[in-house]
C-alpha cells in the first residue's frame, strides 16, 4: 500500500498544471498578435534565434509600434521611456521557439495589465456615417493614417479631410461610398 505524507501530496498537486493559467480565447489580444507578427518577421528575415539578436530586433520593432502595440512595448521595457525591463522574458523563450501564447501567459503572471490591452474596434469606412462619429473618432482615423488636420476647427472640416484622403488610405471604402 502506498502511503503519502501531506507534504508529498501538496508537492504533487503543485506540479499538476492548472487550467486557470492558460489564456482564454481573446485574452492577451495585443500580446499574442504583436509577438506572433514579430516571431514571423524573425523567421522571414532569417534572424539568429539568440536572446541578444531577438532583443535587438524587438527594440527595433517597438520603435515603429503605434497605439496599443506601443503600450505593450512600454510594459515589457522595449521602449526608451520604459521604467521596467522585461525584454528577456520575451527574448529567452522566443529563442527556444516557445509559442507566443505561452510567452504571453508568463508575461501575464509578471504584469497583469499586459493582457488587459485590447485593440480598438475597426470602423468600416465604407458604411459608417462620418457625421455621426465624434470628433475624437475622426481625429483617430486621421492619426491611424499618419495624417493631421491643420486648421480644422469644425467637425465638418475633419469629415472633409477624411473624405479627401480616403481614396489614398482606404480605396475600397472610398469606391463603395461613391457607389452609394
Amino acid at each position: 500500500m502506498l502511503c503519502l505524507s501531506g507534504l508529498s501530496v501538496a508537492l504533487a498537486l503543485a506540479l499538476v498544471p492548472s487550467n486557470s493559467e492558460a489564456l482564454k480565447d481573446g485574452e492577451c489580444e495585443v500580446c499574442v498578435t504583436f509577438l506572433g507578427k514579430f516571431y514571423q518577421s524573425l523567421q522571414d528575415n532569417n534572424v539568429k534565434f539568440t536572446s541578444a539578436d531577438i532583443e535587438n530586433s524587438l527594440v527595433k520593432a517597438c520603435k515603429d509600434a503605434k497605439g496599443k502595440e506601443n503600450r505593450f512595448c512600454y510594459y515589457i521595457g522595449a521602449t526608451s521611456d520604459a521604467a521596467t525591463k522585461m525584454i528577456n522574458e520575451v527574448s529567452r523563450p522566443l529563442s527556444s521557439h516557445v509559442p507566443v501564447e505561452k510567452v504571453c501567459e508568463k508575461l501575464k503572471k509578471k504584469d497583469s495589465q499586459i493582457c488587459e490591452l485590447k485593440y480598438d474596434k475597426q470602423l468600416d469606412l465604407s458604411t459608417v456615417d462620418l457625421k455621426k462619429l465624434k470628433v475624437k473618432d475622426l481625429k483617430k482615423i486621421l492619426e491611424e493614417w499618419g495624417e493631421s488636420c491643420k486648421g480644422c476647427a469644425e467637425k465638418s472640416d475633419f469629415i472633409r479631410k477624411i473624405t479627401e484622403l480616403m481614396p489614398k488610405y482606404a480605396p475600397s471604402a472610398a469606391k463603395a461610398r461613391t457607389e452609394l
